[in-house]
């Protein structure tokens, strides 16, 4: 299992400081069916918005 996930996304309530997932799990889904082929074929479904 990763140690550390890094996330970009500085909206997402999980954001962290140095760009850190502070989720306690993170979900993934594909849009191809079960499997993705690159990265663009994929969802963090984790993400939710700050308020």
């Amino acid at each position: 299992m990763a140690k550390d996930v890094l996330c970009e996304v500085q909206n997402c309530q999980f954001w962290s400081q140095d760009n850190r997932c502070s989720a306690d799990a993170i979900y993934i889904v594909s849009h191809a069916g079960s499997i993705a082929t690159s990265s663009t074929e994929t969802d963090c479904k984790t993400f939710q918005p700050n308020e």
